[in-house]
Order: C-alpha cells, then sequence, then structure tokens
C-alpha cells in the first residue's frame, strides 16, 4: 500500500476542511485515525496547515488496541487519559475516522456473545460529547473509516473501488445540497402524509410527527438547538433531510433495493409489511437470521416506524454505507426513539413519493 495519500484522498481533504468545516488560520484541529485510515488522516492535516491552522495527529494502533482486549484491559480502553481532555478542550475543529479496521474481529466476538469487551472499550464517547458540546467544537466523522478488507470481501466489494466512491461523494458542494434540501424541508414542514410508491411492489403510507425536519448537508451544527446533541459532528460524505414520524400510522409495504449496513450487521432485500401503525412481517433475501435475532431481543417500540431519510448526495450512487445519503433514496427507520432497544432501517432507490399527494420525488429525481 502506499504510503503517500493519494490524488483523490488529498482532493477529498482539502474540500472538507474548506467547504464543510471551513477551516481558518489560527484553528486548531485533532485528527483521529487507525491504521487503515492513515494516508487520508495525514492528508487532512496537511490541509487544515495549508488553511494556516495547527494539528495533533492521534494514531490509534490496531495491534496495540486488540492486544489491549486480549489482556482483558477493555475498561482501561474506555477511558481517555488526561492529555486526550485537555487537547479535547482546547481543539476548535476535530475530525474522526471509524475503527478498528478489524471488523472480521468485530463480528466475530459479537456473535461469540463477547460484545461486552467493545462495548467497555467505547466507554469513553458518551463523556467526549459532553466535552465538545460545552467547548462548541465542530467536526466530521469519516464514514471512509468504514471501509476495510473485511467488509469489502463479506459484501463482494473491491475496497478501492469503494474507497473511490466514498471519496467522490464527498466532492460535492454542500451548498448545493442545502438548496435542495430546503425546498423538500418546506414540503414536509407543512405536510401530512407521504406516500411511498415504486415498481416493485412498494406502496407505503406513513403519517408526519409534525416536527421541524433537519437538513444534514455536511456542515456541523454545534449549539444550534434546531439539531441534535451529536450534530457538533457532521457525517461526511454527507447529504440527507432526517424527518420524524407519527409512529401510529403506517399501512402497506416497502421493499428495499438498497443493502443496510449497521456496524458489522448488514441486510439485503428487505420487504416490509405494516398494518395500522404495526410492522407485522418481514423478510430479508440476506441477513434475516440475525435480523430476527436482534428484533426478537427488542423491547416495545420495535415494530413502530418513527423516521424517513431522504438522501441528497449525487455521487452516492450504490455504495455501501451511503444508503441515507444517496440522492433520490429513501429511508425507513424503525425502532429507536420509541424507547426500544432495537432499530433498523431500509432503504428505497428510484421510488415515487408524495406528500398529501404532491410529488415530491419521481423515479429518484428530487422534484
Amino acid at each position: 500500500m502506499p504510503e503517500s495519500p493519494s490524488k483523490l484522498q488529498r482532493e477529498a481533504a482539502r474540500y472538507i476542511v474548506t467547504k464543510y468545516l471551513g477551516v481558518r488560520a489560527g484553528e486548531s484541529a485533532i485528527i483521529e485515525s487507525w491504521d487503515h485510515t492513515i494516508r487520508m488522516a495525514t492528508a487532512m492535516v496537511d490541509e487544515v496547515r495549508r488553511r494556516g491552522g495547527t494539528a495533533l495527529l492521534i494514531h490509534e494502533n490496531e495491534d496495540a488496541w486488540w492486544r489491549a482486549i486480549d489482556r482483558k484491559q477493555s475498561k482501561l480502553l474506555g477511558k481517555s487519559s488526561p492529555p486526550e481532555w485537555a487537547a479535547l478542550r482546547a481543539a476548535d475543529v476535530y475530525v474522526m475516522f471509524w475503527g478498528p479496521g478489524d471488523t472480521d474481529r468485530i463480528e466475530k466476538d459479537h456473535f461469540s456473545g463477547d460484545e461486552k469487551a467493545f462495548d467497555e472499550a467505547l466507554a469513553w464517547n458518551w463523556p467526549w460529547y459532553e466535552v465538545a458540546r460545552k467547548s462548541g467544537l465542530r467536526g466530521a466523522r469519516m464514514t471512509a473509516g468504514f471501509v476495510t478488507e473485511g467488509r469489502a470481501r463479506k459484501w463482494g466489494m473491491d475496497p478501492a473501488v469503494w474507497e473511490e466512491g466514498m471519496l467522490r461523494a464527498c466532492l460535492v458542494d454542500p451548498a448545493e445540497m442545502a438548496k435542495s434540501g430546503a425546498r423538500l424541508c418546506q414540503a414536509l414542514s407543512r405536510g401530512k402524509k407521504v406516500r411511498i410508491t415504486h415498481p416493485n411492489g412498494t406502496d407505503l403510507e406513513v403519517a408526519l410527527a409534525g416536527v421541524a425536519p433537519r437538513l444534514h448537508e455536511g456542515r456541523p451544527h454545534p449549539r444550534d438547538r434546531r439539531y441534535g446533541p451529536y450534530d457538533m459532528l457532521a457525517q461526511i460524505p454527507a447529504g440527507r433531510v432526517d424527518v420524524a414520524l407519527d409512529s401510529r400510522v403506517a399501512e402497506g409495504t416497502i421493499l428495499a433495493n438498497r443493502r443496510t449496513n449497521i456496524w458489522w450487521h448488514s441486510q439485503a432485500g428487505g420487504k416490509l409489511g405494516f398494518v395500522d401503525g404495526k410492522l407485522t412481517s418481514f423478510s430479508f433475501e440476506e441477513g434475516e437470521e440475525d435480523f430476527s435475532r436482534q428484533y426478537k431481543r427488542g423491547r416495545a417500540g420495535r415494530d413502530r416506524a418513527t423516521k424517513l431519510t431522504f438522501g441528497l448526495n449525487p455521487a452516492a450512487k450504490e455504495i455501501p454505507n451511503l444508503e441515507t445519503v444517496e440522492r433520490g433514496c429513501v429511508t425507513l427507520e424503525f425502532g429507536g426513539i420509541t424507547g426500544s432497544n432495537f432499530m433498523s432501517w431500509v432503504s428505497l432507490a428510484d421510488s415515487e413519493i408524495a406528500i398529501d399527494g404532491t410529488p415530491v420525488v419521481r423515479a429518484g429525481a428530487l422534484l
């Protein structure tokens, strides 16, 4: 593997630092990386410095991290050191890449019932957000960190092609996505019912909860009360509109034509049926056994439709982990915010979507 960032990695890093994060001269940034993301992380460091900012690169060595897990030191990994907390409080910008990269090991530990150690090792996460909120930090979570050899092998992907798709989806102007997203938000704000249809047999009607939709164009929203407590970090590649649903209303069927990727879980070819607001049937071409196992563990609310997400990113076409931002793709989420310990979703591209009878998406194109 080449040691230097590629031309595309540098181009994406520059676009993110300038267009999405708006790093200014004199600002300080923390870039957090794992082994499999180090080239892109160093490109981010270069671009922060190019803007006149200072950068601190934190590199978590994969082998050392897993050795600590093997020594039963997961609780120690879950405690960030005092210097890390001090750096976080002093930083203006934060960029994190998802890891670790050995997703085969993560999946193996999870399905063997040993997920407790992994959860303990990530215990630093919640206090991290508390500090970030107080400091007004803004930043990005880099979905490129999901590109691993293990996931690519499992899903029949060429990792180089997958990463290229991820990076090209970073090169979309957030201002343009904000413009198209604003039109959709306006329609959703006025609407009551949403109907989703597709030639594959999808015909589902849901009701909006009357809550203002949220536009996620890729620019972070620290201290913005219209957004959630974690939106000081934007997910990049970006481009989506989220809107809450009335969980008492859902009628019909939705058939997914995009894969659902949730951490190391994956389902494809999902078909969900709703009657009187409740999920009454489900089937999957792939991953049904895992889904069924998780669903059975879910508490009350697991069967309720809770959110719709509309994708805005024109470059995110059939790229794993970018289903929710693919332009014209609609994602139905169920469980989660109803208080259930279960949450999942299915995504449908190239559909017809109408709000109170008025089309807003036709054959996957935003109107």
